[in-house]
């Protein structure tokens, strides 16, 4: 299974806040160089890379002389503001001694959750990515107010796995796996090497938050690991403080625990939409559009006849033959009205027609399922 991720080309890195903080005594500026230099070397090898990074509580905990994770709602946005300028610069620094360009991005769980906010946050990760940009991706801290309480970035990462279809998440923490039982409580506990993210008994194995600085523990790093591998990406959990552990782990060595999705990152996706999407309109579609659709392409505004229906960008519409026959589904990158104006019309025109383009595609063959 572990080839698996040594062929991955994108991957999704989270390191945890008792790595990036070194438990909580401030930025671990070591442990960020060293973490930037083993992506540098990824992206040597032509594999696209987005980090998942905790620390801006934690850092902002730490430049206000705080020692215990504060329970107010105010008192834990403000130090996430605080400590978000100080992680960002740090990232910053060291992604620029390697002559990589890293960017900041800052997620909510409503953001993955809305479709229209969905795509805009997709297209924006493909397109840093097309320009050889390493995503630096946090919950934005600073304004959610539930997410603080119930979420944790072990769920965010396995979000942004499905965002871009990554083939793996990478979990960095400071246990070197996931174990039969809490081997801090049990001596005789042994590591998992691998086995299927599906399987509920891990869930019974995992223990809580390791340290007041961690949100999460090993069962929020299982619960993400079951949601990573329904889009199809499979998770590793490796301890961030062995030596090159993003580099062995990347290149499938034998080290942490390996929770592996059963179906591949494209099938899962095409599932998704299949089963779980209420459609909100219709496109009747020309026989090109149609035969270019059967052929694995995406689908062109040029290729439309009528649009039915009214809905926003990132709805879910069907795709119909010109005698009403559904012939596949998909996420729309345009909303309906956008569509009647640019229906018919080359990929060319449409930024005259409506004043900006956002995407070639009316709806990419990533975000379109064949029925």
């Amino acid at each position: 299974m572990r080839t698996r991720i040594a062929r991955s080309k994108r991957l999704v890195v989270k390191v945890g806040s008792a790595l990036v903080t070194n438990n909580g005594a401030g930025l671990a500026l070591d442990f960020i160089a060293d973490c930037a230099q083993q992506i540098s070397r990824l992206r040597q090898e032509d594999r696209e890379v987005l980090l998942v990074s905790s620390g801006a509580i934690a850092a902002g905990m730490q430049r206000l002389g705080w020692t215990r994770r504060p329970h107010a709602m105010h008192d834990l946005q403000a130090a996430a503001a605080i400590g978000q300028m100080g992680l960002a610069q740090a990232y910053e620094t060291t992604f620029a001694q390697h002559g990589l360009k890293a960017a900041q991005i800052l997620l909510t769980h409503e953001d993955l959750a809305d479709r229209k906010r969905y795509l805009n946050a997709r297209s924006t990760l493909q397109a840093l990515l097309g320009y050889g940009v390493v995503p630096i991706i946090n919950e934005n801290d600073t304004v959610v107010t539930d997410e603080i309480k119930f979420g944790d970035n072990d769920t965010l990462g396995a979000l942004v796995a499905n965002l871009v279809e990554a083939e793996a998440l990478i979990i960095l923490t400071d246990q070197k796996g996931l174990y039969t039982a809490d081997p801090r409580r049990e001596p005789a506990a042994t590591l998992i090497s691998e086995g299927r993210a599906d399987d509920r008994q891990y869930e019974s194995m995992a223990g809580g938050a390791g340290s007041g600085i961690s949100k999460g523990g090993m069962i929020t790093k299982v619960r993400a690991a079951q949601r990573a591998a329904r889009s199809g990406a499979h998770t590793l959990i490796v301890s961030g403080r062995e030596p090159d552990a993003l580099l062995r782990a990347a290149r499938g060595e034998p080290i942490g625990t390996l929770l592996y999705a059963q179906e591949s990152p494209l099938t899962a996706r095409k599932q998704w939409l299949a089963d779980h999407l209420q459609l909100a309109g219709g496109l009747v579609l020309d026989d090109g559009a149609v035969n270019a659709l059967m052929s694995g392409r995406s689908l062109l505004a040029v290729g439309v006849k009528a649009v039915e229906g009214e809905f926003e960008r990132g709805a879910a519409v069907a795709c119909r033959t010109a005698d009403g026959r559904e012939v596949a589904r998909g996420l729309i990158n345009y909303s309906g009205s956008e569509t009647r104006r640019i229906a018919g019309h080359a990929t060319g025109d449409i930024e005259s027609l409506l004043g900006y383009l956002d995407e070639e595609e009316l709806i990419h063959r990533d975000n379109l399922v064949l029925l």
